[in-house]
């Protein structure tokens, strides 16, 4: 461990302070910011997802954020690669990766490295969206159920994309996600320091996504929304518009729902998926937690990060 260089893990559910906490970090700590955001990764998604603006980029710059098109696929593999790259550029420079964000499969992906899942195929995957038209995701998850039950579990009936790729690897492979990702591949050559951060009660983090997703709705989301609304090539299906905020938003302006129930939906989709963040990180090892609330949360971070470098020298 002594000779592998260090990089930090700071984690936890959405709108739980953690890009306030990465400034505070990179003012007092030689850090450079890797986002570990699958929303963050988009061009023109900038609201919604709550990217850093133009002003915090100057004075914190992030890495892997506006790398893609909203028509563009970018997988756990993917940010892998361009992680891994970006921690060699700043390790290079004598300086401290700081992992920041709310993607677990990213930061698992990142850590444990990946398994050898089989290439996409498009006509298995167009027979599954064929039955899920037939007979409902809910039908299909019924059928991982009965092949996987891990991880059925751990897969949403209304989560497609993950639903529809573990049904894939199965036709294709003949084999189980669960099989397949018991083998994993090259370990993250660095010593993690993992932290995660949120709210010590839950009501305290519904409330700050309650008044974050309000802001944004009075940030000209919805102007944002209906300039990739009105593009013409996409749909509710891509990974992009999927995002949270971003369907609700969608289907208000496709007709679907009025202006009040998209901001509910809008809160309480946000809520689900901070439930989602939290349940990973509840399962996370030699993970070191820090409350949203706690003032010293960002010195305890730092005294653990000195005394990581210093028992390194």
């Amino acid at each position: 461990m002594g000779t592998k260089p260090l990089a930090i893990f700071l984690m936890g559910p959405t709108a739980s302070g953690k890009t306030g906490l990465a400034t505070q970090l990179c003012r007092e700590l030689p850090c450079d910011v890797i986002s570990v955001d699958s929303a963050l990764v988009y061009k023109g998604m900038n609201i919604g997802t709550a990217k850093p603006t133009a002003e915090e980029l100057v004075t914190t710059p992030h890495r892997l954020i506006d790398l893609i098109d909203p028509a563009e696929a970018y997988s756990a593999a993917d940010f892998r690669r361009d992680a891994l790259e970006a921690m060699r550029d700043i390790t290079a420079a004598g300086r401290i990766p700081l992992l920041v964000g709310g993607t677990m499969l990213y930061f698992k992906a990142l850590l444990e490295g990946l398994s050898p899942l089989p290439s996409a195929d498009a006509a298995i995957r167009a027979d599954i969206e064929r039955e899920a038209t037939e007979h409902g995701w809910q039908a299909l998850h019924h059928e991982l159920a009965r092949i996987d039950p891990i991880s059925a579990a751990r897969i949403h009936p209304n989560d497609p994309q993950r639903l529809s790729r573990a049904l894939e690897v199965f036709r294709i492979s003949g084999k189980t996600l669960t099989e397949l990702t018991q083998s994993k591949g090259d370990p993250l050559p660095y010593k993690v320091l993992q932290f995660a951060i949120a709210p010590a009660e839950r009501a305290t983090l519904h409330q700050r996504i309650a008044e974050r997703f309000e802001q944004m709705v009075q940030q000209e989301f919805e102007q944002e929304v209906r300039a990739l609304y009105e593009r013409g090539d996409l749909h509710p299906e891509l990974p992009s518009i999927r995002c949270v905020g971003y369907r609700q938003m969608w289907d208000y302006l496709a007709g679907n729902v009025g202006y009040d129930e998209m901001v509910q939906r809008g809160i309480a989709a946000t809520r689900q998926l901070a439930k989602r963040q939290l349940t990973w990180l509840r399962g996370w090892p030699e993970l070191t937690w820090l409350d949203t609330d706690d003032k010293d949360a960002g010195r305890q971070l730092i005294e653990q990060v000195m005394l990581a470098q210093s028992t390194e020298q």
